[in-house]
């Protein structure tokens, strides 16, 4: 998959695709009925226009981490769903300005040349979000690209939506989130240096930071660790803590991975946590061996519901 992010220096190999536009934050069963409208149009390339940051970051930057996966995970999910092009355009003062007019004549037709696009029937575009679908599907026929607009894609609790499935991950429901996702949320990042207490416990762990990532429920998760590159790389199972680490005081959340059956250094390396079973919320015990009673107890959980897949 070839990436672009400046709409204005894409070469004339890359254009001509079909995209669907949208944020795309999870990838979820929705975000994927639109890609596959767009797979079908024609032969043509199969591209997908997103844009980062989020612009709901761009307006509202103080606002609580929302985002379901960093750009490098959603690109990740992407190319596993055979996208050839993404366009991930940065959304700043200068893309919130354009009018809806010259986002579709300056941006989809003139600089990425986009011979097809798909959007949602409640999609919106160009400055104070004043465009709507129908409005695109109209320049679309004055400036020489195709319009599909897709329906909602309901799962059988309802409406996909980021928003439901940020709901599921926060009531520590993973397996709902990925009934409608159509895969396991995941947290991917590189492995950080901690405070190596776990070594030490018998537990060591590999460290992701889960900074500008909505929070699922904190807790203990039986999880499936894929390691992206570097000399381990490959698939394995575990147990992970996501959250502050109450047993030692932590401040800052992050995602704590046992890889069960592993020795090795993963400092630097890629990896892709996928959470499976929520087991337990986060606790602060009496005692190291209490503490460390019930790590064995969530490991050998997590083995049998893991085993059970």
């Amino acid at each position: 998959m070839r990436i672009f992010r400046d709409y204005r220096a894409v070469p004339a190999t890359a254009k001509g695709a079909s995209a669907p536009i949208g944020n795309f934050d999870g990838v979820h069963l929705g975000h994927r009925a639109v890609i596959d409208l767009a797979r079908g149009a024609g032969g043509a390339p199969l591209g997908v226009l997103t844009f980062a940051p989020h612009p709901r970051e761009f307006f509202a930057p103080d606002a609580p981490p929302f985002r379901l996966m960093s750009p490098g995970a959603r690109a990740n999910r992407l190319a596993k769903l055979g996208v050839d092009l993404l366009f991930e355009l940065p959304f700043d003062a200068q893309m919130a300005a354009l009018s809806p007019r010259a986002f579709a004549q300056d941006v989809i037709a003139g600089g990425l040349g986009l011979g097809h696009v798909v959007v949602g029937r409640d999609f919106c575009f160009g400055k104070a979000r004043a465009g709507t679908a129908q409005m695109l599907a109209e320049f679309g026929a004055e400036m020489g690209f195709g319009v599909t607009l897709s329906d909602l894609v309901a799962g059988p609790g309802g409406e996909v939506s980021s928003t439901a499935i940020r709901a599921a991950l926060s009531d520590g429901r993973p397996r709902d989130a990925a009934a409608m996702l159509g895969h396991w949320h995941r947290i991917e990042g590189s492995v950080i240096h901690g405070h190596k207490r776990g070594r030490k416990l018998g537990y060591p762990t590999a460290n992701i930071s889960i900074e500008g990532l909505h929070p699922p429920h904190f807790g203990v998760y039986a999880v499936l660790v894929d390691v992206l590159n570097g000399a381990h790389q490959g698939q394995y199972t575990g147990a992970a803590s996501l959250g502050v680490r109450p047993m030692f005081d932590g401040e800052q959340a992050n995602l704590e991975t046992f890889i069960f059956d592993f020795s090795g250094d993963l400092y630097g390396a890629d990896l892709s946590v996928a959470l499976v079973d929520y087991l337990r919320p986060e606790e602060k015990f009496d005692s190291l061996e209490a503490f460390i009673a019930q790590m064995d107890a969530d490991c050998a959980e997590a083995r049998q519901k893991l085993d059970a897949l």
